[in-house]
């Protein structure tokens, strides 16, 4: 399925990149779309790892035997 770009600036973009690595537009969109697509998912297994850290630091709290119910967390904001 071909893809039309009608932004002159995407087109700008495209151009510029295809010129500086030495590819059509074509590869240009190609790459940029494979790198960004890269970054995200590196970013999100970034956020994924710190997750896991909090994760392990609250695992390794004892228990409190408390629970955690409607009425602990109307007691907790002075709610009859």
């Amino acid at each position: 399925m071909p893809l039309n770009i009608r932004s002159e600036e995407v087109n700008r973009l495209a151009e510029t990149l295809a010129s500086a690595a030495r590819v059509s537009k074509t590869e240009a969109v190609r790459m940029a779309l494979a790198n960004e697509l890269q970054r995200r998912e590196a970013s999100l297994a970034e956020f994924m790892e710190q997750i896991r850290h909090i994760q392990n630091r609250i695992a390794t709290r004892p228990g409190t035997g408390l629970e955690a119910d409607k009425a602990f967390f109307d007691d907790l904001n002075g709610e009859p």
